[in-house]
């Protein structure tokens, strides 16, 4: 994977990308991409030219971290957070975004917006199309927002956003457990009001995704030991 990668990046100054170590996954790499587009492309080569058969783990950005003792971390990944009673801050980055949209989508649009605790600053019209700006968090922009923004408009919907600064945020870590055992490499941060939720909807899908045991296999979601959500693999 390491060789791969070094030799596409040689002809892809976009790509960058550090190794790292997970416990569950073993060595692997962080890589920063452009966009999903740009990860399906780097995916697809590695698969197809250098045969080799990938995990992806969930996109994230990063997280500026202030601790009680002054201390300021840039944290790269949720399970690289620290103990929540050490923590006084955590910021997140938020873009400014604008969206081209044909006048009779402007409504299903601004859902979208809000659905992604997203802040609407703007609205103007140039002939028979809105322009609406907004802002929002980028951490949940980054996985499905182009597509359903993309479905929401019938494919006419056209998206730009530049990035803005960092925002103190109300932002928890979820943690997912397998049979009692804490799998790091699923922790994700999400917003308090989202945690919930979220947690629900990843047990589920992981419900489906691991295999049957021959005894009963918990799966749970949990903030600060605290569990929030909860499905059993039932046994054969």
């Amino acid at each position: 994977l390491k060789d791969a990668i070094e030799r596409l990046s040689l002809s892809d100054s976009a790509l960058q990308f550090e190794p790292e170590n997970s416990p569950v996954l073993g060595f692997g790499v962080r890589i920063g991409f452009l966009g999903l587009l740009h990860l399906d492309i780097i995916r697809e080569r590695l698969e197809r030219e250098y045969n080799l058969d990938l995990v992806i783990t969930n996109p994230s950005t990063d997280y500026h971290v202030k601790l009680n003792s002054g201390e300021d971390l840039d944290i790269k990944s949720a399970s690289n957070l620290p103990d929540v009673t050490r923590i006084k801050e955590i910021r997140e980055p938020w873009i400014k975004g604008e969206i081209i949209v044909p006048s009779q989508f402007i409504g299903a649009v601004i859902q979208l917006i809000i659905q992604k605790r997203g802040l609407q600053t703007n609205l103007s019209y140039i002939d028979e199309r809105a322009l609406i700006s907004f802002e929002a968090p980028l951490a949940n922009l980054l996985t499905d927002f182009y597509d359903q923004l993309k479905s929401v408009t019938s494919g006419y919907g056209s998206f730009n956003y530049e990035l803005d600064n960092y925002r103190i945020e109300d932002l928890v870590r979820i943690d997912f457990y397998v049979a009692g055992a804490m799998v790091d490499a699923l922790s994700i941060m999400a917003h308090r009001t989202e945690a919930q939720s979220l947690g629900r909807e990843i047990t589920k899908k992981l419900k489906e995704v691991i295999p049957r045991q021959n005894f009963q296999v918990a799966l749970q979601a949990g903030i600060g030991g605290k569990f929030i959500a909860r499905e059993d693999l039932s046994a054969y």
